[in-house]
């Protein structure tokens, strides 16, 4: 006699045969992507968002993210298969609800996860026996356990028998050519055995390789250890770019001659600082849980040290370049080129490039700034007086009326040789005129 499947079985089974409605909450740079990514493998999304203009423009086919193709959009957006909403209601009808929202930090650099919990109290009112929720957004090893499933569980089911939860870190590399969401591999975890294999099974459809860990706070702290890893690293660098520079050595020449070490060695190039939502935030989510625990982090809080420094020393080598030019920093006209945080996307979370500009007119020059995929600085909640800044056209005319080019994000497609002989200095913190073999009348590296 074959015996019946259990509710985790059965969900489990709808999950695995692409039958389950997913619901995606938070339709930016990380929920998008996943969105699209549940689409195309056959299951009927549906994506939450707060904002209604951001709904209207999924729905509409709009190119809301310029590195995702613009016919994946137009697509989804065709299809009765995918629809966006403002309604939390809605993910009444999910089987899985996948949380994609920011975990940002306060302005003393400790964690604020109000937008977890806002979106948990969201969800609760609608949250039904048999749904599975999942957290992708960055944050410290417990957080799913003691932050999150507190307040599901006001809704009086109980999890890992009526509800399911689970936790899997965003892994998406905005613009990278070579690896797409479906093709990074998935780290799962959950707290019990039922909400781990569901998990799985929906991962399993979507993404090319799913890696199960034994717990959520497991896969939280995977998160965490890539990007510090990474932190750390580029602080490494950084650090080293200041102390080679002293010697008049530089240190883009020595990554690249050490990098042909096939073994030992992986090459880390400094910057200008760090940008993007992961690398300049996970630190110190473990840092701020680690202090809770009594553990000191004082590797990787001199990493953060290091990394939030370099948009300052940006500017004095800045200044220290002009005045070698019979000019003062503070009666100089100074162009950024490149807002976003890395090249040819037009995120700018966190980006070193506003960072600079404020600091450049903290000195007392005039600030502008040249972005192909940013024709004007929204408002932000750190940088408000730069909210409405349109991006500036390169001629070689508007170039040659700078004191100074800032090359801040090293996008492709900017005019390199028009910038090099028409600018009177340029400062370039990514090594990108030399990469290109492009000469410039003065540059200075920094």
């Amino acid at each position: 006699m074959t015996m019946p499947l259990s509710k985790a079985q059965s969900i489990a089974a709808r999950v695995a045969s692409g039958a389950a409605a997913v619901g995606v909450v938070g339709l930016g740079y990380v929920g998008a992507p996943l969105a699209l990514a549940f689409w195309r493998a056959g299951f009927s999304v549906l994506g939450v968002d707060i904002s209604a203009g951001r709904v209207e423009a999924i729905n509409a086919g709009e190119q809301v993210i310029n590195y995702i193709p613009a016919e994946a959009f137009r697509d989804a957006a065709a299809s009765p298969k995918f629809e966006a909403t403002t309604d939390f209601a809605r993910l009444e009808d999910a089987d899985v609800i996948v949380i994609c929202v920011p975990t940002p930090l306060t302005r003393h650099n400790e964690p604020d996860l109000s937008f977890i919990r806002a979106t948990g109290e969201a969800i609760r009112p609608h949250l039904r026996s048999g749904q599975t929720v999942i957290l992708e957004s960055t944050t410290w090893p417990g957080t799913t356990r003691e932050v999150l499933k507190p307040v599901l569980d006001k809704s009086g089911l109980v999890c890992g028998r009526d509800y399911f939860l689970a936790f899997s870190p965003e892994r998406e590399d905005p613009g990278n050519p070579h690896f797409s969401t479906a093709s990074i591999p998935k780290v799962v975890g959950a707290d019990d055995d039922s909400s781990r294999a569901i998990a799985c099974a929906l991962y399993g459809r979507a993404i090319a390789k799913v890696v199960p860990v034994s717990s959520s706070a497991a896969a939280e702290a995977v998160k965490l250890t890539e990007n510090i890893f990474r932190a750390v690293n580029i602080a490494l660098v950084n650090e080293l770019k200041t102390v080679y520079g002293a010697m008049n050595v530089d240190v883009w020449e020595v990554v690249d001659a050490a990098a042909t070490k096939p073994f030992g060695y992986m090459p880390f190039y400094p910057g200008p600082g760090l940008g993007g939502h992961c690398i300049p935030i996970d630190p110190f989510y473990l840092t701020s849980k680690a202090r809770e625990c009594g553990v000191e982090t004082r590797f990787i809080e001199l990493a953060g040290l290091v990394n939030t420094r370099m948009p300052r020393l940006v500017v004095d080598k800045l200044a220290s370049a002009l005045a070698d030019g019979g000019v003062d920093i503070g009666a100089a006209r100074v162009l950024v080129c490149g807002l976003s945080y890395k090249k040819n996307i037009n995120d700018i979370r966190e980006s070193p490039s506003l960072v600079i500009m404020e600091l450049v007119e903290e000195r007392g020059a005039r600030c502008d700034y040249h972005d192909p995929f940013n024709a004007e600085i929204p408002n932000t909640r750190e940088h408000p007086g730069l909210a409405g800044r349109r991006s500036v056209a390169l001629t070689a005319e508007a170039i040659a009326g700078y004191d100074a080019v800032l090359l801040i994000t090293d996008h492709d497609d900017l005019p390199y040789a028009r910038i090099g002989e028409n600018a009177r200095l340029i400062i370039d913190t990514r090594n990108a005129f030399a990469r290109r073999g492009v000469a410039a009348r003065r540059l200075v590296k920094a």
